[in-house]
């Protein structure tokens, strides 16, 4: 009996997050590489090495450098990583920090990232006060980190830009400028479609993200 209640107690131990620390080489906004282990900020999407943003005048800044920058001078020093798992490409997931500051939360609160929340939710607050405040990518106008890796946006057939999606969530319509503007893509063969204003969207029975 004691056998196996000593069992059960090992089986119930939580898994041992994998944990690297040292010095990191910065790859780009949200990519480190420590002890030859490349490493991807857990929760967060920076832009892209080559990436463009608009500032609040409309002008192209390098938000892609401006984000590797950023990182490299918040990663100066030991940098201590805990594991959140793998992805495909075998990169350590991992959470983390350098002088108690956590990276990841800095980096979007700053306006250098994203919230990824593809994978996770954990730093929208961060994003929420970022966009509020207008800091960093949020300054103006920019195009979503993963809609940059796949390619150039979907260019509206004429004047009408509403982007009427329909997903898991029902009749969802994207306004230019939101969050999930560039990377939604219209495909009218599902009857998915374009509005000219808010109301004709609305009318047709579709609603805004987010509500």
């Amino acid at each position: 009996m004691v056998k196996w209640v000593l069992i059960g107690l090992v089986l119930a131990l939580p898994a041992q997050a994998e944990i690297l620390a040292g010095h990191a080489r910065v790859v780009d906004g949200d990519t480190l590489v420590i002890d030859a282990q490349k490493v991807r900020l857990f929760g967060i999407d920076a832009p892209e090495h080559d990436q463009l943003c608009k500032d609040a005048q409309g002008r192209d800044w390098p938000c892609g450098e401006a984000a590797r920058d950023r990182l490299g001078a918040l990663a100066a020093g030991l940098v201590r990583c805990a594991g959140r798992g793998r992805d495909r490409y075998d990169r350590l997931l991992a959470v983390c920090s350098a002088g108690g500051r956590d990276l990841n939360a800095a980096l979007v609160s700053e306006g250098m990232a994203e919230a990824y929340r593809k994978y996770a939710r954990d730093y929208v607050p961060e994003e929420a006060q970022a966009r509020a405040a207008q800091r960093g990518i949020w300054a103006g106008p920019h195009l979503a980190p993963e809609a940059a890796r796949h390619g150039p946006v979907q260019t509206p057939p004429g004047a009408c830009r509403i982007k009427g999606n329909i997903s898991k969530k029902g009749q969802i319509f994207h306004l230019p400028g939101s969050r999930d503007y560039d990377r939604t893509r219209i495909d009218e063969t599902r009857g998915e479609r374009w509005f000219c204003t808010e109301a004709e969207a609305r009318a047709a029975g579709w609603r805004p993200m987010g509500s």
